[in-house]
């Protein structure tokens, strides 16, 4: 059984919905760690609850991203782990060249928008705001750029006219629970290769 992680800074709630998978058998891996640059983040303590060692790495100076010996301490983290595969589950900060180089090909994100469109933070109501029909959720490879890496999946919500952004943030929250575990569960079986930007499964 393959070990994953998940890099969280605060709610955690697409964590929950990785380790009640793992629970129930939806995803067959070990969650080795959950790892938080929030010594306060609630997803510390949902890990603690279910039995999953919770480690805080103080994430240093920078407010968005880490300074490589910083980075590095989660590198090493994750390799004293032996960890397959890092899931980022609101990880706020942009991951440089360690993380990205020691897990080449082996990080992944959900981003609560249909990428290419609104990268970035407080996406919900960017896409509310600007009026668009649908938005949803993406799992995507991370690479060196935001939000920007190859897509491994994608689903569509609608846009309803008495939406609010809370209301539309908790329709997409519904649908990421249920991506990310599909999105997992393709990578660890290693079923799948990318032609340029496109992830295409194979059997």
């Amino acid at each position: 059984m393959k070990n994953i992680a998940v890099l969280a800074s605060g709610r955690g709630t697409n964590l929950q919905a990785i380790i009640e998978n793992i629970e129930n058998g939806s995803i067959q891996a070990h969650l080795a760690c959950v790892i938080s640059d929030k010594q306060d983040a609630q997803a510390l303590e949902r890990a603690r609850k279910h039995g999953i060692e919770a480690v805080y790495i103080d994430p240093g100076p920078k407010k968005t991203w880490l300074i490589p010996e910083v980075e590095q301490r989660y590198v090493q983290a994750l390799q004293d782990r032996q960890v397959d595969l890092v899931c980022l589950a609101g990880f706020m900060r942009i991951l440089k060249k360690p993380l990205l180089t020691a897990f080449a090909g082996r990080i992944i994100n959900i981003h609560p928008a249909l990428l290419p469109s609104f990268p970035g933070l407080d996406v919900q109501r960017k896409a509310f705001e600007y009026g668009v029909k649908f938005s949803g959720c993406t799992v995507h490879f991370v690479d060196d750029t935001v939000d920007g890496g190859p897509i491994i999946t994608q689903t569509a919500v609608p846009v309803l006219d008495d939406d609010t952004p809370d209301i539309l943030a908790a329709r997409i929250l519904k649908e990421e629970h249920r991506i990310y575990t599909e999105a997992i569960n393709l990578v660890l079986s290693g079923k799948y290769k990318i032609d340029g930007r496109r992830v295409i499964k194979i059997s």
